[in-house]
């Protein structure tokens, strides 16, 4: 008895995507530093957000909160660490960031929070009121931390219009709208008074 053979032509079909970057400066006057600003876009549609699987670490080293600023996706479960001798508490009383409370700890510990609304989480020691940090949870995957000197890059970004948002401790600037090309940059720079 003879089967059918039956031949299947598959094609596979090559799309490419072109995106394009954002780059620019925060300048912050009247402060020594222009790092620390957190650059991002706004939620619009046809913006795909999937939390992160990565789970960034925000340290607490010298009795400082390392890095100053962590800018993070909304959903992005956050490690915090202790890596001083002595022991550290970490709260915040931000809305942002659930009015968390993680307790007090001294060594290899690590503790976890997941932030699920966008905005300015304040942390705080209870233990050393003189340290403070932030995370700053934005709504979109397209976002970077300006350096030291206040510039940005916000990579990998589709072709289209956005809305460009800024956020720092010491205040925010205006938003600006941009027009991102398929391939190649914009700029966009920013002042905070």
């Amino acid at each position: 008895m003879y089967k059918p053979l039956i031949l299947v032509s598959v094609s596979i079909i090559s799309v490419q995507i072109y995106a394009g970057q954002i780059t620019g400066t925060v300048e912050v006057q009247g402060k020594e530093t222009s790092g620390y600003a957190v650059v991002y876009i706004e939620k619009s549609e046809g913006i795909r957000v999937t939390p992160p699987e990565s789970q960034p670490v925000l340290d607490q080293r010298d009795l400082q909160f390392i890095p100053h600023v962590l800018p993070v996706m909304v959903g992005t479960t956050v490690r915090f660490r202790n890596s001083d001798d002595v022991a550290h508490n970490i709260f915040t009383p931000s809305p942002a960031g659930d009015m968390f409370n993680l307790g007090t700890w001294k060594g290899d510990q690590v503790k976890t929070h997941t932030f699920d609304t966008p905005g300015e989480v304040m942390l705080l020691c209870n233990l050393h009121p003189e340290m403070e940090g932030y995370i700053y949870i934005v709504p979109t995957p397209f976002f970077a931390r300006t350096d030291a000197n206040g510039h940005f890059t916000i990579k990998d970004v589709l072709e289209g219009k956005y809305t460009l948002k800024v956020w720092s401790e010491h205040g925010n600037a205006r938003p600006r709208t941009v027009n991102v090309p398929a391939e190649g940059k914009v700029t966009a720079d920013f002042t905070i008074q």
